[in-house]
C-alpha cells in the first residue's frame, strides 16, 4: 500500500511539473510566447548588451544609452511580423525614403556691362540646384515556428524588390551667348555649388558643377544622374530566439539568398560655348551602367559580411 501511495505521489509530482513547464506564463499571468494576432518588430541588440556590460564592469563613465538601431543598417528596412497563429508569422519589410533639396545662389547679371555707381548694388540673377534622391523597397515573407519552451526555433523564406536613384538639375540665371554680348561659363557668370554625392559619384576629380566639355571648353552641368537601380532578392532563413521576458526575445538568424540589381546609365549633360564660328552647345555623356548578381550567406538579413549578431524582438 505504501509503495502504491509513493508511486502515486511521484506520478502526481511529475504531472504537476510537466504542466508547470508547459504553462508558459509569467507570475502575473502574462503569456511568454507570441499568440495569434500579435505583431512584432526587431532591433539590433548590440548597443543594449554593450550598455548592460559596461554597467556590470563599472565602465559607466563612457556608457552611452542604447539605441534602437537597424537590424540591417545598409538596407534600413523596417521589418515587422504578424502572427497568423502561434506557429505561423507573416513578415513585411518596408522602406520609403524620399529626399529633395534646393539651393539658390546669387550671381551678377552678365549682360550688364556698366558698373553700378555707389551705393547701388549690381543687378543680380539667381542660379539654383535641385537635388533629389529616393530609396524604396518592400519585402514579403513567411516564417514557421517550432518549440514548446522559451527557446523557439523558426524557418521560412522571403522576397524583396527595391528601387533607388540620385540626380541633380541645375538652372542658371545667365543665358550663355556666343555673339552680341558674349556670355561664357566662368566663376563670374555661373555659381559653383561645389561637390556633392552625385558629382563625386560620376567623376571624383570634379570640384563642382563647372567642368570641361569633351573639347576642353569650360562648361557647366545642366543635369547629373547616378542612374536608376532596380533590384530583386529572395532568401531562405533559419533562426532561434529565447524569450527573456514575456513577449520580449533575443535571437539571431542565418540565411542564404539570391540577389540581382541593375543600374541604368549614370550620365550628365553640359552646356558651353565653343566651335568656329562660336555657338552654344550641349553634350550628354553616358558614363556607365552596371548589374550585380549575388548568391551568399547572410546574418539577420544583412549582406554576406553580416550586420548584427544578436537582435531583440518585441511582440505586442
Amino acid at each position: 500500500m505504501n509503495m502504491k501511495k509513493t508511486a502515486l505521489l511521484i506520478t502526481m509530482g511529475l504531472c504537476a511539473g510537466l504542466a508547470s513547464a508547459q504553462d508558459l506564463t509569467s507570475k502575473k499571468g502574462e503569456p511568454i510566447l507570441p499568440e495569434a494576432g500579435d505583431w512584432a518588430i526587431s532591433f539590433d541588440a548590440t548597443s543594449f548588451f554593450n550598455y548592460a556590460g559596461n554597467m556590470f564592469s563599472g565602465a559607466t563613465a563612457s556608457n552611452t544609452a542604447p539605441i534602437a538601431n537597424w537590424v540591417n543598417p545598409g538596407a534600413m528596412l523596417i521589418t515587422g511580423k504578424y502572427f497568423k497563429d502561434a506557429t505561423t508569422a507573416y513578415r513585411v519589410s518596408v522602406r520609403l525614403g524620399f529626399a529633395s533639396n534646393k539651393r539658390v545662389g546669387e550671381i551678377a547679371d552678365a549682360t550688364v556691362t556698366t558698373p553700378p555707381t555707389f551705393p547701388n548694388v549690381p543687378t543680380m540673377k539667381e542660379d539654383d540646384i535641385k537635388a533629389r534622391q529616393h530609396n524604396v523597397g518592400v519585402g514579403l515573407g513567411m516564417e514557421k515556428r517550432k518549440g514548446k519552451t522559451r527557446l523557439q526555433g523558426y524557418y521560412g523564406a522571403e522576397a524583396w524588390i527595391w528601387n533607388s536613384g540620385q540626380s541633380n538639375h541645375y538652372d542658371y540665371g545667365n543665358t550663355l551667348a556666343a555673339s552680341g554680348t558674349p556670355v561664357v561659363v566662368s566663376n563670374a557668370t555661373t555659381t559653383n555649388f561645389g561637390v556633392n554625392n552625385v558629382i563625386s559619384g560620376i567623376n571624383s576629380a570634379w570640384t563642382g558643377n563647372i567642368v570641361n566639355d569633351t573639347y576642353g571648353n569650360t562648361a557647366r552641368l545642366k543635369d547629373a544622374s547616378l542612374g536608376m537601380t532596380w533590384g530583386i532578392g529572395v532568401r531562405a532563413f533559419v533562426g532561434a530566439e529565447y524569450f527573456i521576458f514575456p513577449k520580449i526575445s533575443i535571437g539571431a538568424e542565418y540565411g542564404y539568398g539570391f540577389g540581382f540589381s541593375y543600374t541604368s546609365n549614370a550620365s550628365y549633360t553640359t552646356e558651353s560655348v565653343g566651335g568656329a564660328p562660336a555657338s552654344v552647345g550641349t553634350q550628354t555623356i553616358n558614363v556607365r551602367r552596371s548589374h550585380n548578381i549575388a548568391l551568399d550567406n547572410d546574418i539577420n538579413g544583412g549582406s554576406g559580411s553580416g550586420t548584427g549578431s544578436i537582435k531583440m524582438t518585441l511582440h505586442f
